[in-house]
């Protein structure tokens, strides 16, 4: 896959099916190489991911051919109804579309529809490392409320601190 300098100006962003599985695994995966996305090793098999997802809030970002550039999907933070309005959310964009937008869109309009769902906080826990997703968060208005020390190991079993993040709606009251 090749992205040009324009892409940005032919990005889709459209509700995930589950036919974009397999571009969104291999999204997926390359997030997983670069050791700071997450401290998953493994990608989950369509069952799992798709069970711990919440089907209402899951976007991918396709430019104008169709292909899938970038996925953003969101877990419910608890199952108490107290926090109904809480989730998790998780944004990966592919390796050749990076540093072009295609996270930004995603989390903005992942944003605006949560929001209009009457979700009062996203968060993110994002690998301290992950300097590239902790600008992309604060760009789009998340704050860092805190840092979870030591609290993951990397695959050569460092342990690695998260940096916790939010975004609170000023709609949802």
């Amino acid at each position: 896959m090749r992205y040009g300098p324009d892409m940005g100006a032919d990005i889709r962003i459209e509700p995930m099916t589950p036919e974009d599985w397999p571009a969104v695994r291999t999204i997926y995966e390359q997030g997983i190489a670069t050791g700071v996305a997450t401290f998953e090793t493994d990608v989950p098999s369509w069952e799992a991911w798709d069970a711990g997802h919440r089907p209402e809030h899951r976007l991918v970002a396709r430019d104008g051919d169709g292909r899938v550039l970038g996925w953003v999907a969101v877990s419910s933070y608890s199952r108490r109804r107290v926090y109904a309005g809480v989730v998790e959310e998780s944004v990966y964009v592919a390796a050749e579309a990076r540093g072009r937008g295609v996270g930004r869109e995603l989390l903005e309009r992942l944003l605006a529809d949560t929001e209009a769902a009457g979700i009062w906080t996203v968060q993110a826990g994002i690998q301290s490392g992950n300097a590239s997703s902790l600008a992309l968060h604060e760009r789009v208005g998340f704050r860092r409320v805190g840092v979870r020390e030591r609290i993951g190991r990397d695959r050569e079993g460092t342990w690695c601190d998260v940096v916790l993040m939010e975004r609170r709606s000023d709609a949802v009251d």
